[in-house]
């Protein structure tokens, strides 16, 4: 990877629906050549995908919550998080705590409904976002 590499994935980053001809003129090449390299990163599985960000908000989901388990059953906790609609993120980590879910789901009420049915797996510590930043990592 070069530095051309590296501006084509910040300008995906930034909208992955930029065209190939608007990548080509920022980053001072043709659009054939920038079109190969964008196909070498798919290939490499650097660039494993495109996705929308989505406004959950407008999908009646304005809370959003940080649930951090001390479990007691990784893998049963793991399977209920899967399966639950309103767990949009989960992570297995080291430390004092050993899962945590992000949740984005209608009211305080079935955020309660959601930890109620998650405590058998563990125990739950809930943090409530009140805002967010996302960084772009390039």
């Amino acid at each position: 990877m070069d530095r051309i590499d590296y501006q084509i994935l910040s300008q995906f980053q930034e909208n992955a629906k930029t065209s190939i001809k608007q990548i080509a003129s920022r980053v001072h090449l043709s659009a054939p050549a920038v079109a190969e390299r964008i196909k070498k990163l798919e290939e490499q599985q650097i660039i494993e995908g495109y996705e929308a960000r989505v406004d959950l908000t407008k999908l009646d989901r304005s809370i959003t919550a940080l649930v951090l388990f001390k479990s007691i059953d990784c893998k049963k906790l793991a399977q209920f998080c899967h399966a639950h609609p309103d767990v949009i993120e989960c992570y297995r980590v080291a430390g004092e705590i050993s899962y945590i879910a992000k949740v984005a789901t209608k009211s305080v009420e079935t955020l309660e409904g959601f930890i109620d049915q998650a405590m058998p797996f563990g125990t739950p510590s809930t943090n409530i976002v009140l805002s967010a930043y996302e960084k772009k990592i390039l």
